[in-house]
């Protein structure tokens, strides 16, 4: 499936109808009512067994409280599925996981459609394992099957934000081992671990840029930077030498210089060269990133010398 992204185009916020169940709030749940007794395993809308209140069973019976009104105060992620389904088994703990380390900012709520089918026809499930995210009384997004759980995150970090929580980025260990190959010399395993997170985030824009250090690394290797300067000074029109200058001077800090450079070597060139200095002067953009103001000025100048 493509990737899970909070879009019309996946769900319209109010397609689902699910006034048909709205129904008297359980006594439990009213305004200075106060609770009636601990969490009862016979109660399928309580917390689950373990107490982690950012996990809840529904049934027809507490679908108001803990998804309707639970969401008014944050979002609610539903998840349709049913013991004895692979797919479902297999997902069902990852979500679990991720909402016990949320830290409350967002509620599971789980419903076995096999227990629940009334349930089931009113979010239009066509299938399981089938998530939905709810917010303000309304479901504003969903997807099915089974996604990485990297994309999962990604989603769910998307719900939070339309939910209006305010959420800190998450750090991705894997991007800290990727660093780390990086940092050390070992530029193989620095890509590899680059390439898998592309391959469940296509958009990491973190991993992007690593992969283009390695890129980077790869080809000043060997070189002398001092000899590489000089070189690329004595022939201003020898494409090599200028890339390879460019190359070295990111990796120095003068980013601003090589994209200088390799800016002046567009203007100059033309055909084939002219594009194989475009595309490297866009590999060196994505080390820094699309916000940094020298890669937007940059951007800008390479635009005005292309055309």
């Amino acid at each position: 499936m493509s990737d899970p992204r909070i879009t019309s185009s996946i769900f319209t916020r109010g397609a689902v109808d699910l006034s048909t169940l709205r129904g008297p709030a359980p006594a439990s749940t009213r305004p200075g009512t106060p609770p009636q007794g601990g969490p009862s395993a016979g109660n399928p809308g309580a917390p689950t067994a373990a107490g982690n209140a950012a996990i809840v069973d529904v049934t027809e019976a507490t679908i108001q409280s803990d998804v309707l009104e639970r969401s008014m105060a944050m979002p609610v992620i539903v998840f349709f599925g049913a013991a004895g389904f692979p797919e479902s088994d297999e997902f069902a703990p990852v979500l679990e996981r991720l909402a016990a380390e949320s830290g409350g900012t967002w509620v599971l709520a789980r419903v076995d459609v096999q227990e629940n089918p009334r349930i089931a026809q009113m979010f239009r499930v066509q299938g399981i394992p089938m998530v939905y995210a709810v917010v303000g009384g309304q479901p504003i997004d969903a997807f099915s099957g089974v996604v990485p759980e990297a994309q999962l995150r990604q989603w769910i970090q998307a719900v939070l934000k339309a939910g209006g929580v305010a959420v800190a980025e998450p750090e991705d260990p894997r991007l800290d081992e990727a660093d780390d190959a990086l940092m050390s010399g070992d530029l193989d395993a620095a890509e590899r671990a680059y390439r898998k997170i592309l391959a469940d985030s296509p958009a990491d824009a973190a991993a992007e840029a690593g992969l283009a250090q390695v890129g980077v690394a790869r080809r000043v290797a060997g070189a002398d930077p001092a000899t590489a300067l000089a070189a690329a000074e004595s022939a201003p029109d020898d494409v090599a030498a200028q890339l390879l200058a460019a190359d070295i001077e990111v990796l120095s800090g003068l980013a601003e210089q090589a994209y200088a450079r390799l800016v002046g070597l567009v203007r100059r060139t033309a055909g084939e060269d002219r594009e194989t200095v475009r595309q490297h002067l866009v590999s060196l953009f994505t080390i820094a990133g699309p916000d940094d103001p020298a890669v937007a000025s940059a951007r800008r100048a390479l635009a005005s010398a292309l055309f």
